[in-house]
């Protein structure tokens, strides 16, 4: 999971460092610093933030993740043999 930030977009409203500080931050003014990869234990907090961008210039990429028939296939492997 990643994030993409369209900074063009953003205005600076701050609303995802407020409900995500371990991935986003003000610096300065208006300008946004962010973790384009973040642990899942914040998975929630990014989620939220993303939801409450008042322009929505937060996307959450799952395409990395693995799909659950991915999954099932990686515990089938792992458990024959």
């Amino acid at each position: 999971m990643r994030l993409a930030v369209d900074l063009n977009r953003c205005q600076g409203f701050a609303q995802c460092a407020f409900l995500a500080p371990d991935v986003f931050a003000l610096h300065g003014e208006e300008a946004l610093l962010f973790t384009s990869r973040f642990d899942d234990t914040l998975r929630d907090q990014v989620e939220r933030a993303a939801a409450a961008c008042p322009v929505q210039a937060i996307l959450v990429d799952y395409s990395d993740e693995p799909t659950k028939a991915a999954e099932a296939v990686e515990a089938a492997e792992g458990h024959a043999g």
